[in-house]
């Protein structure tokens, strides 16, 4: 406990000693912002992150962010009160992790993200506790099954993620379309995949990629937010082909997990949202869906809401 009160404490002492434009934020997300019924398979993530203004080292480059979150992340069966291990259609399964990254906009408006996760999947997540205590809070039903849940995986986890303009001299001012592509690799996921990304302005002229909060870039050297709008829709729908998910197969190093199950390689995935900048605050909300993961006559796709929330710190 005290090892973790001591990791948030330098989090948020780096945060308020930090003199370079920034931008401090919240992310929820749990299948119940997407009804009321829903409640499987990802059903709660919380992540917290920070990003600031680096500098730019290539006249190409319009934008250069640097990133820091810590995270969690829940899984759970179809049912919560799966306590009889033939209920679980899906592993129960947590992760806990921080991740740092640096996220390059260019002039030409590609994107490129990288980032590299540390942490833990397994008991050491505290999934269990944190998920009943949250049932105990809102009077949900007890949560029984954690005992089946994926044994400890020590994570290291890297990403990237590109995006490309593309149809440049269509739309310009209201649609703009990009090609984004995604690889994930480490020892809880190892997949890839691609899709169109689509932002469609509902307020004036779309502000350039580098300056649009799609991939969180609405950090200004000049620190002047006070004024600025804006509000964009945007599309991602994409086909994703996965080689390893642990919260599902178990660990890469042993067959320890009690309940496993093979993964269906290719699926569809979609994610569509809004997002509002008003001076220095960002919010957004989306929504996602995701296809069928595993093979089982039980489990189906899934869908989930994502809301976040961030502060331009001036």
């Amino acid at each position: 406990m005290k090892n973790r009160l001591l990791t948030i404490a330098l989090f948020c002492s780096a945060i308020v000693c930090a003199q370079k434009p920034a931008e401090i934020g919240v992310i929820s997300d749990n299948d119940l912002y997407t009804s009321p019924i829903n409640d499987q398979y990802y059903t709660n993530g919380l992540e917290f992150f920070y990003r600031y203004l680096g500098k730019r080292s290539d006249e190409k480059v319009a934008k250069k962010i640097t990133e820091f979150r810590i995270g969690q992340y829940i899984f759970n069966p179809q049912s919560v009160r799966a306590d009889d291990i033939n209920v679980n259609d899906r592993p129960f399964a947590g992760y806990l992790f921080a991740e740092a990254g640096i996220n390059t906009f260019y002039t030409s408006s590609n994107v490129l993200k990288v980032s590299l996760q540390l942490g833990v999947v397994g008991p050491e997540s505290y999934a269990e506790q944190f998920q009943e205590g949250l049932h105990k809070l809102f009077g949900y039903p007890t949560v029984k099954g954690w005992q089946h849940q994926i044994t400890t995986i020590p994570v290291i986890q890297a990403q990237a993620i590109y995006s490309y303009r593309i149809f440049r001299e269509r739309f310009k001012e209201k649609v703009d379309v990009q090609l984004q592509a995604e690889a994930n690799v480490g020892t809880v996921w190892t997949s890839a995949s691609l899709g169109p990304m689509v932002r469609i302005s509902l307020r004036g002229p779309l502000r350039p990629m580098h300056d649009s909060a799609l991939h969180g870039a609405t950090l200004k050297r000049d620190k002047e937010y006070d004024g600025q709008r804006d509000l964009f829709l945007y599309l991602n729908p994409s086909v994703q082909y996965q080689m390893e998910d642990a919260t599902i197969t178990g660990s890469p190093f042993n067959d320890d997990s009690p309940v496993t199950f093979p993964l269906i390689p290719f699926r569809f995935n979609a994610e569509a949202g809004v997002k509002y900048l008003r001076n220095r605050w960002n919010f957004s909300y989306s929504a996602h869906y995701r296809g069928k993961e595993l093979s089982n006559n039980v489990i189906t796709g899934y869908y989930y809401g994502s809301i976040q929330i961030g502060y331009l710190i001036p």
